[in-house]
């Protein structure tokens, strides 16, 4: 089973990646950074519902603790990637990084990681997956 957690992941890399290039060739350019980052926040969160609604039922869930600790592996994965990436590949400071979590600024990238955390269980509650 866990070999399939981590193929999902990765499937959200992808959409996360394809996410970023349309949200800087095209969102950007079209709205703004500020309304840009929203919608592209808003347009992730969808991908991992998504991409989690349908890979879901492939999984095998068999209980909710399965659900919540998929979450958080989940969860652990795309921070540390995220962090990880930014900071030591794109040589990002902390402080810059952490700038998109600050919601009274605008800033709401914090749902991306809530609903990466959220997803298997949420979506395996709203299949009926679980007893």
């Amino acid at each position: 089973m866990w070999w399939k957690v981590l193929l999902i992941w990765l499937l959200f890399m992808v959409g996360a990646i394809l996410n970023g290039t349309l949200r800087v060739k095209v969102i950007v350019p079209f709205t703004g950074e500020a309304i840009g980052h929203i919608i592209s926040t808003v347009l992730l969160c969808a991908i991992i519902l998504s991409i989690t609604w349908y890979t879901l039922p492939w999984v095998g869930l068999g209980t909710t603790l399965q659900a919540w600790v998929i979450g958080a592996c989940w969860l652990f994965l795309t921070l540390a990637f995220e962090f990880g990436v930014g900071h030591f590949i794109g040589h990002h400071s902390w402080t810059e990084m952490l700038a998109d979590y600050n919601v009274l600024k605008g800033r709401v990238w914090v749902f991306v990681p809530l609903i990466t955390f959220l997803a298997p269980w949420w979506m395996a509650h709203v299949r009926g997956l679980l007893p």
